[in-house]
């Protein structure tokens, strides 16, 4: 309803027993109340019909125009001065009986404009002037009120424009603004932001020229990371400094400010969680970082954790900034712990599995690891679950929780990769070139610049069915993959030259029939076996 003011009171008291009164609301309310009286002014004047909202002022002989721009005036400075709780004011047709002033006066507000001080506010009970029934008396601003109107519309600051603005756009629009006042927060917001931009880049030269200044690179990279932010707060600032010229009554004036501390509080959150960024970044180039391998793994865990929790501190800061009982929500929490703890098994599971794979380092974010029944590098390492690209490129996630209790292996550890195979010469192959193939294959091993020393083995095996194996084994100093397979490479072409200089060569599986003739048969047996074949 345009004009009803359920907003918190500005309460006028005259006397203490006014001051310790606590009016309940009451559903009951007689077409002839204070209560009535102020509602109907309202609406009348909130949609811009101030012809009938005259009729709620005791005013002098005047014309018509002249009340009602009177009730204009008096709208405007009530909404920018006092704005009113309806359900302070008594809905009864005799009024407050118990406020100490005269029998049919009531005080609704008190004005405390600039350079004058506090003035009250009244409402008459007057028998001139009939209500809808024709029968009972009706409530109106006393006269000395309508007389003081004039005094009090000369102290607002935007009383000017308001005067030029047509009747359409002083009407009361969404949340009982004015309509004009909707329509100029777009401007307002477009300057604030202009001007906010323009503050920002001259905060951020004089910031760079401090950092410039130090030795660390810290604050070079706080700056960087914190230009986006810093333009809001300077737009938010300058909004603020704006608003004052909308001229916003005070609930109204209340929510801006409070939305734009809100905003204020995203802004500061906003910050820390880039901050956080910076914060991750140094860390990893520490001397702690640089000497633990664990580093890898909890710097980052440790960065997503504490973003977790401003997350819900920013929540939390919101929620209060803008009037929702925070403790409330978090006793509910508490009543409601153990369903959520039942809810929130798993994922807490997962939360410590994260951790437990940050502390014990099985593997780290990057490391070729062999989990399961793949193999893959690990890409990201979250709270939840930690996600492995394969060699197929397919990304693969497990949660935490079964990640903790599974068999891993990490190939990134390895200080040296082991070579081992088997050479298998044919059985033609003698001793001498036997000896003649281990020992120039051990001269390569040996002479490669990368070879373990301390480990190198070439022995002849073992008698195989269809080759002489010979089992080789050797490590190489090296963790990089591919380079350990261009060794390899290497490596096996020289044992190729060692088995072709030796005069023999490497064996394939077969297999050798050998055909032995059949002994002489005796006389009668070979007459037999004729007899058969010619029958």
């Amino acid at each position: 309803m345009g004009g009803a003011r359920t907003g918190s009171a500005q309460q006028p008291s005259t006397t203490p027993a006014a001051a310790a009164r606590v009016v309940a609301p009451d559903t009951t309310v007689t077409p002839d109340s204070p209560r009535a009286a102020l509602r109907d002014f309202f609406d009348a004047a909130g949609s811009g019909d101030f012809a009938h909202a005259a009729r709620f002022l005791d005013a002098p002989a005047t014309g018509i125009d002249r009340a009602a721009d009177l009730a204009r005036q008096l709208k405007l400075v009530l909404d920018q001065y006092a704005w009113l709780d309806l359900t302070t004011v008594s809905p009864a047709a005799q009024g407050d009986t118990a406020d100490g002033l005269p029998r049919g006066v009531d005080q609704v507000a008190a004005i405390d404009a600039p350079g004058i001080g506090r003035e009250p506010v009244r409402l008459r009970r007057s028998s001139t002037v009939a209500t809808a029934d024709s029968t009972a008396p009706s409530w109106r601003f006393s006269r000395a009120t309508v007389e003081r109107i004039p005094v009090w519309y000369a102290t607002l600051g935007n009383r000017w424009l308001v005067d030029h603005l047509p009747s359409a756009l002083l009407r009361a629009g969404p949340l009982d603004v004015a309509v004009w006042q909707w329509l100029a927060i777009v401007p307002l917001l477009i300057v604030a932001l202009v001007l906010g931009i323009a503050a920002a880049r001259l905060l951020r030269q004089l910031l760079r020229w401090l950092t410039r200044r130090s030795r660390s690179d810290v604050d070079d990279m706080i700056v960087s990371r914190l230009a986006r932010p810093l333009t809001a707060a300077t737009a938010l600032a300058v909004l603020a400094a704006l608003l004052p010229l909308l001229e916003l009554y005070a609930p109204g004036r209340a929510a801006a400010f409070r939305a734009i501390k809100a905003a204020y509080a995203v802004v500061f959150f906003w910050a820390l969680w880039r901050a956080i960024d910076v914060g991750r970044q140094f860390a990893t180039h520490t001397r702690w970082a640089t000497t633990t391998p664990a580093s890898r793994s909890l710097i980052p865990l440790g960065a997503r954790t504490i973003k977790v929790l401003v997350g819900v501190l920013a929540l939390m800061s919101m929620l209060s900034i803008l009037g929702y009982p925070v403790t409330s929500l978090i006793a509910g929490l508490g009543i409601g712990g153990l369903a959520l703890a039942l809810a929130a098994q798993k994922t807490v599971e997962n939360l410590f599995g994260a951790f437990s794979i940050g502390i014990d380092q099985p593997f780290r974010e990057g490391d070729f690891v062999h989990v399961d029944d793949f193999v893959g590098t690990v890409e990201a390492i979250g709270l939840r679950s930690t996600r492995f690209r394969t060699l197929d490129r397919t990304l693969i996630t497990l949660p935490n929780g079964r990640l903790a209790d599974m068999r891993l292996e990490s190939f990134a550890v390895r200080d040296r990769l082991r070579l081992a195979l088997t050479v298998g010469l044919v059985y033609e192959t003698t001793a001498a070139q036997m000896r003649t193939v281990l020992q120039g294959l051990e001269r390569v091993l040996r002479s490669h610049p990368l070879i373990w020393p301390d480990a190198v083995v070439v022995r002849f095996g073992e008698l195989a069915p269809s080759s002489l194996n010979i089992d080789v084994m050797a490590w190489f100093q090296t963790s990089d993959w591919g380079e350990f397979q261009t060794i390899r490479q290497d490596v096996l072409l020289q044992f190729m030259d060692v088995v072709e200089r030796a005069g023999t060569s490497f064996a394939f599986p077969t297999s050798t029939v050998h055909l032995a003739s059949m002994p002489a048969l005796p006389s009668p047996m070979r007459e037999h076996v004729a007899e058969a074949r010619r029958g």
